[in-house]
């Protein structure tokens, strides 16, 4: 395998086992521990085997083309050897056989000639592009010619307009035609399909055999792009990364509306006007000449120039977007273009694992590759993909604002569109009452009379809100084709009072409201200094409640026994909520599965492996036999990892923290002497995880009581991780700063401890490399909250559905797996690199319990070692110092 230094052994192990998983058609299951290099396996592993792949593809087109070279005596020979005597099997005569067989190969070979003179065509327009610099400069100077006529144009327009003075009036019902609906016809409707825009044999290109690699967050995808620019294939690999319209947008005027679901709408809604703008023209003649904004950077000219350079050079998205500003022309748009002729696609979860998605970007799965990393948590994902939740208020807002959308432009819209509006106002009026309310009355002043949380099936819920008779296929299909929830927020922006009332009778009030509503929304949390998530949020509930409401719609639309409905009756109606919970992710994953090659799921601590075999591939329909297992150990020599379960704290306290234990306050005096022992040895950095920022909270409240934490603080400075994500950087920063500072100064301080939450943002994504985390503590296990309602209902759904493992109900082991994931994403952030060492302890007795030992990583498990008291695990600890000072 090429590889740019080589490889540690596991490594090459690793490649070795990736490559005949692909080249056999598995679902494979891959961990490598973080700091092995996981990336650049994957990649050097999978790029080989596809470059392998293609020589052998193309060796055996070049066999069959040669073959009918050689004229037909070639084949004739061949068809007689294959029909094997003169009656053939089907007791057909033997000619026709011959004929047949024939023709087949006549056509395979017909479509290999098309197939290479597609692909010659691609690569020398590549290369043309590769090494002809006059080609972008004529693109350039075209582009910059079009703007300054435009600018021209628009200075001409500019200086007619203030000798006429044009009548403003006339402007605003022009904007304000947009917000009409236009004709709808559904899908039995529509028996004309107009021809493809643009030229068609571009845009139907042949999908090559690629790659789709996915993994969590855009910095991981960027980071995995850079490892490729680093790696041998670097420099001839045909790379697109795909994002949202959110990171990849370069139209100023629309990136500023800020939620992603606004700029999805107002981006379709601009293609439409451009597909509009033709026929419009056409229509000159007519008096209501509507002025509609299209989308300057999409253009197709444009976007082909972009794809084709997206394929010459391996970008990330951050160069994607400086290329499309530069060139005028889409990122979002460009990049989709690129992907039948990429080898290797770089995308998030979302684009991949939802399949409406999926069809909208124009990925094609069949018989490809998909490669899912930081996959410890792909279960969850898929669940939280295809689940939804509106809230009481949402439910009230929408009905409102549709309500007054219809009275205000009845007349204007027609029959169908009115049929459909008035049933998803039922249906908001039938999801209110659900909750104990009155859709026309205020949410928040509606008391609920019985509160709790009730699960209900999608049939009984369907049933009992007397909706069954309505097809939420169709109505589903109405919101996505008509745009209706783009329209009721032009609607409400143009007229919001406050979100929920909108004065039509007084049209003159053209109140401001909302918007001042949205911006001190923003502003307020700009100065609180909350993550702009939830502004965003926010911003998207009070503009158009409708959008959230449409997912819940289609989540509704899965089969019965997949999901569940909650009601969640709190308070009052505005506070109530209905979420739609998916039980069974394996419905959505089993298409992935069924259509790929082969599939590889990898992450750097994939235990416990049980969950995906039996929740997603097994469900899924995957042969046993397909799926393979391949797990690795650690680069780091093994004395420079110590883990130790310890059973009993310093006053030989024995350490369990249960629900029931955990709050006495015994046990929160013991975790203090442990660490402040701990501290005295440890240089560095300490992490200490708890099992919730409650638990947290009530800890550290409880040391400052006791004079525990001044104790603490003279050898190590203390930090807390925040709730909010913006403030998290910050601390960490801090953090490492005051490590620095300590190592370097050598005074009574000897670095910092960071109080952390399981699950938080410290537990996931960040590193604790070298000083920063010497030391991992785990306080207690982190099992969820077996009380919550979502949790119960997955749980029964599992015992019914799930054989039981090992004598154990599938629920339980539900549970277990969960808390371990949990505690192996958290102390496997210290070790980081092959000469990075640190210690782990996890204090609970229970840890030592088989079942539970079995579920920690290998690399760490191998290394264990099991402490009943303290003095013999602090000597341990003691030892692993002095041993690193010599050393060092």
């Amino acid at each position: 395998f090429p590889f740019p230094y080589t490889p540690y052994l596991i490594q090459e192990r690793f490649m070795a086992a990736l490559y005949s998983a692909l080249e056999a058609g598995r679902v494979g299951i891959f961990e490598s521990p973080t700091g092995t290099g996981k990336s650049l396996s994957l990649i050097c592993g999978a790029l080989s085997w596809l470059r392998d792949f293609e020589e052998k593809k193309q060796e055996e087109e070049a066999r069959l083309l040669a073959l009918e070279e050689g004229g037909q005596e070639g084949t004739e020979r061949l068809n007689s050897a294959e029909a094997g005597g003169p009656e053939s099997t089907a007791g057909e005569p033997a000619w026709v056989t011959a004929f047949v067989q024939k023709k087949e190969e006549r056509d395979v070979v017909e479509r290999l000639k098309e197939e290479q003179i597609r692909r010659k065509k691609r690569e020398d327009r590549l290369e043309k592009i590769r090494h002809n610099v006059q080609l972008k400069y004529a693109a350039k100077r075209k582009r910059s010619e079009e703007d300054e006529t435009k600018r021209l144009l628009q200075l001409s327009k500019e200086v007619l307009s203030e000798g006429a003075g044009v009548d403003v009036l006339e402007q605003l019902d022009h904007n304000e035609e947009e917000l009409i609906l236009a004709e709808y016809e559904s899908d039995e409707e529509k028996k004309v399909v107009s021809g493809l825009e643009e030229d068609d044999d571009d845009l139907e290109e042949e999908h090559v055999t690629k790659i789709y690699y996915c993994s969590r967050t855009h910095s991981q995808l960027s980071q995995f792009v850079r490892e490729v620019q680093k790696s041998p294939f670097g420099k001839d690999t045909r790379l697109v990364s795909l994002g949202s319209r959110q990171n990849l947008c370069v139209n100023e005027e629309v990136r500023r509306l800020g939620a992603l679901q606004l700029i999805n709408d107002r981006c379709m809604e601009m293609q439409k006007n451009k597909h509009e703008k033709k026929s419009d023209e056409e229509m000159e003649g007519k008096k209501r000449r509507v002025s509609r904004t299209v989308c300057p950077f999409y253009s197709y000219e444009q976007m082909q120039f972009l794809r084709d350079e997206v394929l010459v050079e391996v970008k990330d998205i951050e160069q994607l977007v400086a290329l499309g500003r530069e060139t005028k022309a889409c990122p979002y748009y460009g990049s989709r273009y690129a992907i039948p002729a990429a080898q290797l696609v770089v995308l998030p979860y979302q684009m991949l694992l939802h399949e409406p998605t999926r069809s909208a970007a124009g990925i094609k799965l069949k018989d490809q590759i998909v490669i899912i990393d930081e996959a410890h948590n792909l279960i969850d994902t898929i669940t939280c993909i295809h689940s939804a939740e509106v809230s009481g208020s949402q439910l009230c807002c929408a009905h409102s604002q549709l309500l007054q959308y219809m009275e205000r432009y009845r007349k204007r819209l027609k029959a169908k569109n009115l049929m459909y509006i008035k049933q998803i106002l039922y249906l908001l009026e039938r999801f209110v009452a659900m909750l104990g309310g009155n859709v026309n009355q205020n949410p928040s002043c509606q008391a609920v009379s019985q509160t709790g949380t009730v699960l209900k099936s999608i049939n009984d819920f369907l049933f009992q809100s007397q909706i069954d008779n309505i097809n939420l296929f169709k109505v589903q299909r109405y919101c996505e084709k008509s745009l209706i929830s783009r329209k009721l927020f032009g609607f409400v922006e143009r007229y919001g009072g406050p979100a929920t009332a909108v004065k039509t009778n007084k049209e003159n009030q053209k109140l401001a409201g909302l918007q001042n509503f949205l911006l001190s929304l923003q502003q307020g949390s700009d100065k609180e200094g909350d993550p702009p998530v939830d502004a965003e949020n926010d911003q998207l509930r009070t503009a158009s409640p409708l959008m959230q409401i449409e997912g819940f719609l289609s989540a509704l639309t899965n089969a019965n026994q997949d999901g569940r409905v909650i009601l969640n009756r709190q308070g009052t109606v505005g506070q109530s909520s209905l979420k739609f919970l998916l039980l069974n992710p394996a419905v959505h994953f089993a298409k992935v599965v069924e259509e790929c090659r082969a599939v590889i799921i990898a992450g750097g601590t994939m235990q416990p492996v049980a969950d995906f075999r039996e929740q997603l591939l097994s469900c899924a329909g995957v042969d046993p036999a397909r799926v393979v297992e391949f797990s690795c150990g650690h680069v780091i020599p093994p004395e420079n990892i110590l883990p130790i379960i310890l059973c009993s704290g310093p006053s030989n306290q024995q350490l369990e923290f249960t629900y029931q234990t955990r709050d006495l306050p015994q046990m929160m005096d013991e975790t203090g002497r442990i660490l402040c022992n701990l501290c005295n040895v440890v240089p560095g950095g300490v992490v200490c995880f708890f099992p919730s920022y409650e638990y947290e909270k009530q800890v550290y409240a409880h040391w400052e009581k006791t004079g525990l934490l001044t104790r603490l603080a003279t050898k190590k400075k203390i930090f807390q991780e925040p709730k909010k994500a913006n403030q998290v950087e910050q601390v960490l920063v801090e953090y490492a700063k005051c490590i620095k500072r300590c190592s370097q100064a050598g005074g009574q301080m000897t670095g910092a401890l960071l109080l952390s939450v399981v699950g938080g943002k410290m537990s996931e994504g960040i590193n604790f490399s070298d000083d920063l985390g010497r030391c991992v503590i785990m306080v207690g296990m982190p099992y969820p909250n077996i009380k919550s309602p979502e949790l119960q209902e997955k749980m029964t759904w599992l015992d019914k559905t799930m054989p039981r493992a090992a004598g154990q109900a599938p629920s339980r082991v539900l549970i277990e797996n969960l808390c371990m994931k949990a505690v192996n994403q958290s102390i496997g952030r210290a070790i980081r690199h092959q000469k990075d060492f640190a210690s782990i302890l996890l204090l609970d007795h229970r840890y030592a319990r088989p079942a539970i030992f079995n579920k920690l990583p290998q690399w760490i498990r191998e290394r264990t070692q099991v402490k009943p008291a303290f003095g013999s695990a602090f000597a341990e600890l003691r030892k692993v110092r002095t041993s690193t000072l010599c050393t060092a």
